[in-house]
């Protein structure tokens, strides 16, 4: 079956990057959405997209043509709202302007840690949200313990953009329905496969239609708490582990679980001047 893992901190120094591509590519992952969190980190999405893309002769050797294919976003989490200013801005634009990237994120709201100010965070999202609608990508979210705060800024774009994201959701059935009503796409992690924690999310995805779903490892993190032995990170190849869970929960056959995730990640993010290039590789 194919793999479509729509959250990877894929530029973490922790990963060794051919290894976990090449992990990936065995376990038929076919896709990765490598997730940016700053400005710097945006730019290195980029670049990596460019590093692995196939060149336009499609009978050209290609080292990359077995790995997956990689997407991207680019954004400011809202860590790190406090250090965005005008040239962050400029520079995101500038990015976005290249027609690579898939959404605008990782954006949003948290205001559990408030490593940066809520009113610098606000701002921030705002200002994503923008360029979103000025650009028309979707957005990939973020948020903790700012669910109102969060819909409130929502409520007021959201006809307005391509699609969102709720990456890495662990809330309950009400706040997914409100999501759902967005029309977001809910991002289902590892967070699923832990009994204790995951009690609200199971709960939730009991009710998640297929047609919103997507899954995601949010590697290194989040490693499955359903599969022993327990590796030192998370990766990509450990995705089916998470689809097996949503399958138990809903009560289906995991196949339909990944293709339904599967279809519905490449209909978001294979967009961008990118997605030709590969076209004759998959």
């Amino acid at each position: 079956m194919p793999w479509f893992d729509v959250g990877v901190n894929l530029l973490d120094p922790r990963f060794d990057l051919a290894q976990v591509l090449q992990e990936a590519a065995d376990a038929e992952v076919h896709d990765i959405l490598v997730i940016s969190s700053d400005i710097d980190e945006s730019e290195k999405a980029l670049a990596l997209l460019t590093q692995h893309r196939p060149p336009n002769n499609s009978t050209a050797a290609n080292p990359f043509s077995k790995l997956p294919q990689l997407h991207a976003t680019a954004g400011v989490h809202p860590h790190y709202a406090d250090s965005a200013d005008a040239y962050s801005w400029a520079k995101l634009r500038a990015i976005l302007a290249d027609n690579q990237i898939s959404a605008v994120g990782e954006c949003g709201l948290d205001f559990n840690r408030n490593f940066s100010s809520q009113s610098n965070q606000i701002a921030a999202f705002d200002t994503q949200l923008q360029l979103a609608r000025e650009f028309q990508l979707g957005v990939y979210l973020h948020e903790r313990d700012a669910f109102e705060q969060q819909c409130k800024m929502l409520r007021k774009v959201y006809q307005d953009l391509p699609f969102l994201v709720a990456h890495c959701f662990t809330g309950n059935e009400q706040q997914m329905l409100q999501y759902l009503d967005f029309g977001c796409y809910v991002g289902v992690t590892g967070w699923i496969c832990d009994n204790a924690r995951g009690a609200d999310l199971q709960q939730a995805v009991r009710s998640l239609p297929l047609n919103r779903l997507l899954l995601e490892t949010d590697a290194p993190y989040l490693f499955p708490k359903t599969l022993r032995p327990r590796a030192k990170q998370n990766a990509p190849k450990y995705i089916s582990a998470i689809a097996e869970k949503v399958a138990e929960i809903k009560q289906i056959d995991v196949e339909e679980v990944a293709a339904a995730a599967y279809s519905n990640a490449k209909a978001l993010f294979s967009r961008g001047a990118h997605q030709s290039a590969y076209k004759d590789f998959y």
